[in-house]
């Protein structure tokens, strides 16, 4: 014992749940190491709907009788008043959420109380919470990923005709319509609504009923609790749904996905807020200053929608690397499960939230994207296609149009000038050099010419109609 003592394993003085298999109490560096109290409590709104649904299935079952049902459900309801209050008081032989809840039931239930854990285990009994949560939380992700999708659309509608460079290499390619590239965003963040659509389906299974890995003979229906708490359907095989985690990496996935595209909207606000861009102003609202340097605005907000990115890709690989090496059923390994997709919910609805105040207020500063936009060179594709519109093929047309650009640049001639000067071109191309005439050359489906973006925002108005209906039909 003395031992155990210099090693800092001094046992607690109340006992655990499962105290009864066991000669002594858990040591103090045990429960330290084990416990998850401090970030599940999250769950504890779940974990009593999902209390209560059992316990109304234990009453069918014939397990509970009417009277015991009602006193469990009465203690279960207060214990939630309590938390939600922060009125409820742990002690240290609460493990997680869940024991304490039951803790607290058995104390104002007595005896009776204690039979709320019947036929479950924690193991269904947390998957089934942490599903319930999740669900929420996916809702809550999509109705602020369409908020800001909708953001995008407003900008892009509001652009109207104007234009900016397009990139590629981060090298000036073909003038487009800010509305465009607006859309652009929009049609990428749509694509994540619907990843958090597809995901929050094969999520929507309930696992209680599966006890700690393979069932209970005590004549519970898993379907008629799955009904209750609004899950889509119950499980299929108790082995799988107790040790599945499958809902969680997809949902870190969804946000990892998700994080990426609010990323390059951050890095791209952080280069046309510079002044070497100038495409952007940001509203004060939505940037910082320096503490030593007075004339400083910053982009915090698109920094570190860049920035967290990082953490959410790390988030979901930490889990699969946890998951990767475990076998049926249950690991204790699977507490690790909830803190990094608490955090990557946390910080995505924190992000989206942000980065649409930033784009909703800033100020576009068109005159001076039109002016980046109208370098001559920009006109090199239009004139290569000029040449294929009358039949040249487009390998040399490519190669006339590039030998003049190399020829403008080595003489120092104006390019527009150096491509008149071509026999097969004249003054004729001289439109094409005319300010925004570029930019409205790209017509087809999809492109990013004004008269094609009209009907591409039409389509994603459309989109966001279809996508709002759907978030309706999950919304309690």
């Amino acid at each position: 014992m003395a031992e155990k003592e210099t090693l800092g394993s001094k046992a607690l003085g109340s006992k655990a749940l499962w105290h009864g298999r066991f000669d002594e109490r858990p040591a103090e560096t045990l429960m330290a190491f084990t416990q998850s109290l401090s970030f599940d409590q999250r769950l504890a709104a779940h974990d009593i709907q999902g209390s209560i649904s059992h316990v109304r299935g234990l009453e069918r079952a014939n397990i509970l009788t009417s009277q015991e049902t009602e006193q469990i459900v009465a203690a279960l309801q207060q214990t939630g008043d309590e938390l939600a209050a922060k009125k409820f008081a742990f002690v240290k032989s609460d493990e997680d959420i869940h024991t304490a809840i039951e803790r607290r039931v058995t104390e104002l239930c007595g005896a009776t109380g204690a039979k709320l854990h019947t036929g479950r285990s924690r193991n269904d009994q947390v998957a089934t919470a942490f599903r319930l949560w999740t669900k929420d939380a996916i809702t809550q992700m999509i109705e602020a990923t369409l908020a800001l999708v909708e953001v995008f659309y407003d900008q892009a509608i509001a652009t109207g005709d104007a234009y900016l460079p397009g990139y590629t290499h981060l090298q000036q390619a073909q003038p487009v319509a800010l509305a465009h590239h607006f859309a652009a965003h929009g049609w990428a963040l749509s694509r994540d609504v619907d990843r958090l659509f597809d995901c929050l389906a094969r999520l929507d299974v309930s696992p209680l009923g599966a006890g700690a890995l393979a069932g209970t003979s005590l004549g519970l229906h898993a379907g008629e609790t799955a009904e209750e708490l609004g899950f889509a359907g119950a499980f299929q095989n108790s082995l799988d749904v107790t040790s599945d985690r499958d809902f969680v990496a997809e949902t870190l996935f969804c946000v990892a996905m998700l994080g990426v595209h609010l990323s390059r909207v951050g890095e791209e606000f952080v280069l046309w807020s510079s002044q070497e861009f100038g495409f952007v102003t940001l509203d004060d609202q939505y940037a910082t200053g320096s503490s030593m340097l007075p004339q400083k605005k910053n982009p915090d907000i698109a920094e570190l929608a860049r920035g967290k990115a990082g953490r959410f890709i790390g988030n979901l690989t930490g889990l699969l690397a946890t998951l990767k090496g475990l076998p049926l059923a249950y690991n204790r390994d699977l507490q690790e499960d909830k803190e990094p997709l608490f955090d990557s919910v946390d910080q995505v609805l924190l992000g989206l939230r942000a980065v649409a105040g930033m784009v909703q207020t800033a100020r576009y500063n068109t005159e001076v994207m039109a002016t980046a936009a109208d370098n001559p060179l920009a006109v090199a594709t239009d004139i290569a296609e000029l040449l294929v519109s009358e039949g040249v093929p487009f390998r040399q047309a490519h190669a006339i149009v590039g030998e003049l650009v190399r020829q403008s640049l080595a003489e120092g001639v104006a390019f527009v000038d150096t491509v008149v000067a071509h026999e097969k071109l004249g003054p004729r191309v001289k439109e094409l050099f005319v300010p925004g005439a570029s930019a409205a050359q790209r017509t087809s489906s999809g492109g990013g010419a004004p008269e094609a973006v009209k009907t591409q925002l039409a389509q994603l108005d459309e989109q966001i109609v279809a996508d709002k209906k759907r978030l309706q039909l999950i919304q309690p």
